[in-house]
């Protein structure tokens, strides 16, 4: 059995989207999958599964999870593999601080128009006076270092925060969660 990933987009942010983590282990757990945990409230979710297509494993959770939960929220599966390569992947290993480094997971493949996305980004976030941002596209995740915080960072409100944005799809995680996620993995 391998293990997995679920990450779930827009639950728990600001009052809205309420799930309890108990509630989410168990509709994880009905879908036949074992080993079910959660890390902190904000929808990270391992679990192992005889099922290897995580496409499948997304689309079976934001069903049943809507179902049972009333809430629709997007999900992305990683294999413990996928986890372990964004790891391994950050191209800012040197950052002390890993609260300042974001990785953005997506379903499937990184949405075309995202170098472009990341372009324009840096080039609004030098015109406004933050230009120590930055974001780079590696494998299939997005990177996104914001020294400054993420919530102050004009790039990643520019690549997040705007459904226009062929990036926003995605869903993001400080490396501290990153990093945690992958170690709970391999416990």
């Amino acid at each position: 059995m391998a293990t997995h990933i679920a990450l779930l987009r827009g639950i728990n942010v600001g009052g809205r989207n309420k799930v309890a983590m108990a509630d989410l282990r168990a509709v994880v757990a009905g879908l036949g999958h074992t080993e079910v945990a959660t890390y902190i409230q904000s929808g990270n979710v391992l679990f192992t599964s005889d099922e290897a297509d995580t496409e499948a494993l997304a689309t079976a959770l934001e069903e049943a999870i809507s179902a049972s939960l009333g809430v629709k929220p997007a999900v992305v599966v990683l294999s413990r593999g996928d986890l372990a390569r964004a790891v391994r992947d950050n191209p800012y290993p040197d950052e002390p601080n890993p609260k300042m480094v974001h990785a953005v997971f997506f379903r499937g493949p990184v949405p075309a128009g995202a170098a472009a996305a990341i372009e324009e980004g840096h080039r609004r976030a030098a015109e406004r006076g933050s230009g120590k941002d930055t974001a780079e596209v590696v494998g299939s995740t997005l990177y996104v270092h914001t020294p400054d915080g993420f919530g102050r960072s004009e790039l990643a409100l520019y690549l997040l925060g705007r459904s226009a944005s062929p990036v926003a799809a995605g869903t993001a995680r400080n490396w501290s969660t990153v990093t945690k996620l992958l170690a709970l993995c391999d416990a």
